[in-house]
């Protein structure tokens, strides 16, 4: 893996950079500091064609616009905490609501719009990020860095770690917006595989019950997107359905997901440590300055497989706990496998 750098602008006196990975097949990943993002990933279809399969935009300016986390890494708690609050050894944590009551991807204790620093270690680029102790409310000065290694066979390693000096509660993820296709189409006829068979229950504002459930009617086993969604009044409902993976192990990587485009013959494989995985289909796309593709993002232009632990985890016992404690270290991993089928 081959990395170049370019400075990409600043953000109040910190040096923003837009890195690129080529590997040895000619594709290529570029991220930027700012938000430790994602910004672009071509990879050929099967006619050796190499195209962008993710949202992202061309210059810094769209992603300081932006506020619907285009290829952002999500922290300290990905997905949404209940009421804005959770307690820890009987404390109280009061969070910062912005999405109604409740917390959804940290608020302003986000990364998304955080300068991260970075350097480059045993073939990959890490960047790094200090989340100060009570920032938007949560404890602990927190460590936190993020690795991405771009192989020979067109995989996206991603490497999450943390650590802490108080007790405190972490979940992050990545929020890549895939588009197989590579163009200005639609999701809707991308074939969909996720390795599970009981979902999370939650409500209209995707507050969890407490509850893992059948999935019944929204399985996906190479699936067409469109299938599983529903029309409400002639207007197409898009689905934000967090996955309870069947093989789960701590800290082993399994496959997640399958995501298939048959004209670019495109195949995405997720895989991960994580023990769930959230599909949203990009239902609340709205960006204001022209991506990528030259024109604004709008509903369905991409859709999201974020791996994580179960949204309001700290506030449901049975879930798997995100409790991180000082001296121990977080880990947990997601690859992106990008290849071609005839």
């Amino acid at each position: 893996m081959n990395i170049t750098k370019k400075r990409w602008g600043s953000v109040d006196g910190q040096e923003i950079h837009l890195f690129r990975l080529d590997n040895s097949n000619g594709s290529y990943v570029e991220l930027t500091n700012y938000g430790a993002t994602v910004v672009s990933v071509y990879v050929p279809d099967k006619q050796g064609k190499l195209q962008n399969v993710v949202l992202g935009f061309n210059s810094l300016a769209g992603y300081l616009q932006d506020n619907c986390y285009i290829g952002a890494t999500v922290g300290r708690f990905a997905n949404r905490i209940a009421n804005a609050r959770f307690t820890l050894d009987g404390v109280n944590y009061l969070l910062e609501p912005n999405d109604g009551v409740h917390t959804n991807h940290s608020a302003s204790a986000g990364f998304n719009d955080k300068v991260f620093n970075y350097n480059y270690t045993d073939g990959c680029l890490v960047f790094k990020y200090l989340s100060p102790d009570m920032f938007g409310g949560y404890p602990g000065n927190l460590d936190f860095e993020i690795s991405y290694q771009w192989t020979a066979g067109n995989e996206l390693r991603i490497i999450f770690k943390a650590c802490t000096d108080r007790k405190t509660v972490v979940n992050f993820t990545n929020h890549c917006y895939f588009n197989l296709a590579g163009t200005a189409q639609k999701i809707f006829d991308h074939r969909l595989t996720i390795q599970s068979g009981s979902i999370v229950e939650a409500g209209a504002d995707y507050i969890p019950t407490g509850r893992i459930i059948d999935a019944g009617q929204l399985s996906f086993q190479n699936t067409r997107i469109v299938d599983r969604m529903t029309a409400v009044q002639s207007h197409i409902k898009g689905l934000n359905v967090c996955y309870v993976l069947d093989c789960y192990e701590p800290k082993k990587q399994q496959l997640a997901a399958v995501l298939t485009e048959h004209y670019s013959g495109r195949e995405l494989a997720v895989y991960t440590t994580y023990p769930g995985i959230m599909l949203y289909t990009g239902a609340y796309l709205d960006s204001k300055v022209p991506g990528n593709r030259h024109v604004t993002y709008q509903p369905f232009d991409g859709l999201c497989l974020e791996c994580q632990y179960f949204p309001d985890s700290p506030n449901q016992p049975d879930f798997p706990s995100t409790v991180l404690l000082p001296g121990e270290v977080f880990e947990e991993t997601i690859t992106y496998a990008f290849n071609t089928k005839k």
